[in-house]
């Protein structure tokens, strides 16, 4: 099915025109994942909602209308929601904006917090303990509150889409959770633009020497993702972008040499999920972006997380694009921007691949433009458990244009020890490939919403 389009000009106030895409409905909501097309085409394929009735189509506004149109009934029964303009999620139930402030919670403030638990004070470098009436508690309440607003459990059978461009969703944490005995399926998120998921109240984790004393520095641990996926299979994500905006981490605090995180993931696939599409989307201005596999000793995983990443755009993103265990997961046709050598940390991250499972990053076609600093080396990092990646047809412009690389061979001459070239698996739900010299100018022509 092909999805048609047309331009609307918009002109407001004698002020110039503006343009912004629209697509027909009748298409776009109704349009599943063609066979072939990645992990999540495998078995019933991905369908979402395609099949809902018409009581079942919902166009919203708000976070309530897209909280009701979530939760109508009866339970699994397909619906398309259809996002139609800019829906804020930290917000109160008559859509007025909530700050941080608005959700402290049992006489938590940022202050009081920062001043109790400083390492050089009298807490000394030691975890907050949540015992009751701890400020520690306090925070836990607080995120529990700020939580309530911004998280949307995703039920089955759903398709939730842009209307056109202006589709944003600020705030938001789509969480697909099921469990191990009733598993979440058949979803599909396309054509939305997710800015600044954040939260107000991440924990903090000291850094100590072997001698117990302050290290002098710590961790800040956020929460939410923008997607997550638990116990959650068949799964398409594509056309949207994901990016910080307002909270990019260049305007963050740093408290006890750490800086204060706010953000975590933009999709995360962990907890067995299994049969996952990411394609054709944008990732910008983003530390942590797809962690997949979230423990190094997960049994549950095995045999499962697979998914499949194709023709998606990350630029200025810091690492996990993506960082695997224990699944399948198949990197091809995607274009990395890195224009900052200190703010990358890499982009392949190599972890858990039990011996005798086939498993780990199959990356093929991909495309690297860098600062001149930036080496072929630098994409790849090895993590506890990680044995081996493949990667091949891989072109980098940085010191020479459009250079054939081979990023493994270059990591193993200068990294110990070596990683193997075999995962023991290989793609076979592949649509097509495109040339890697091809993928700079056809990425950035259409990923993201609405860019065919």
């Amino acid at each position: 099915m092909h999805l048609r389009n047309w331009l609307l000009l918009v002109i407001c106030c004698g002020a110039a025109a503006a343009t912004f895409v629209r697509a027909e409905q009748s298409d776009s909501g109704r349009q599943v994942l063609l066979a072939d097309d990645g992990f999540a085409s495998l078995g019933d394929g991905t369908i979402g909602g395609a099949s809902a009735d018409a009581a079942h189509v919902f166009f919203v506004r708000t976070r309530a209308e897209l909280l009701a149109a979530i939760n109508a009934g009866p339970t699994g029964a397909p619906r398309i929601i259809n996002v139609d303009g800019v829906i804020d999620f930290n917000v109160d139930d008559n859509n007025r904006p909530l700050t941080c402030t608005d959700y402290y919670r049992d006489g938590y403030t940022r202050e009081a917090f920062l001043a109790f638990y400083n390492p050089a004070g009298p807490w000394g470098p030691n975890p907050p303990a949540n015992t009751a009436g701890s400020l520690e508690a306090a925070r836990l309440a607080s995120a529990a509150a700020q939580s309530a607003r911004v998280r949307m459990r995703v039920p089955d059978n759903t398709t939730i889409i842009g209307t056109d461009t202006r589709a944003t969703l600020r705030g938001a944490w789509f969480d697909l959770r099921g469990a191990t005995t009733a598993r979440r399926r058949n979803i599909i998120i396309r054509h939305l633009a997710f800015e600044d998921t954040y939260d107000c109240f991440p924990a903090w984790t000291p850094n100590r020497n072997a001698d117990g004393s302050w290290a002098g520095t710590g961790d800040w641990d956020s929460e939410y993702d923008s997607i997550s996926l638990r116990e959650t299979e068949q799964v398409w994500i594509d056309h949207n972008d994901f990016r910080d905006r307002v909270t990019v981490d260049s305007t963050l605090p740093t408290f006890f040499g750490g800086k204060y995180q706010i953000h975590d993931g933009l999709v995360d696939i962990t907890n067995a999920s299994d049969r996952v599409t990411v394609s054709w989307n944008r990732f910008v201005n983003h530390d942590k972006v797809m962690l997949i596999g979230s423990s190094d000793n997960a049994p549950g995983d095995v045999g499962r997380l697979r998914v499949t990443l194709h023709h998606n755009h990350f630029e200025n993103v810091g690492q996990r694009a993506p960082r695997v265990r224990y699944g399948q997961v198949h990197v091809y046709n995607n274009y990395y921007v890195i224009p900052d050598e200190v703010y990358h940390g890499y982009s392949w991250g190599v972890g858990q691949q039990p011996v005798p499972v086939a498993s780990g990053i199959y990356a093929e076609n991909n495309f690297f433009r860098t600062v001149k600093s930036v080496t072929p080396d630098q994409f790849i990092a090895a993590f506890t458990g990680g044995r081996g990646i493949f990667v091949a047809g891989t072109m980098h412009t940085g010191t020479v244009d459009d250079k054939d690389v081979d990023p493994l061979a270059d990591y193993n001459a200068v990294r110990d020890p070596d990683l193997a070239r075999s995962v023991g698996w290989e793609p076979t739900a592949v649509r097509w490939f495109d040339p890697t010299r091809r993928i700079p100018a056809f990425v950035e022509m259409h990923a993201g919403p609405f860019r065919w």
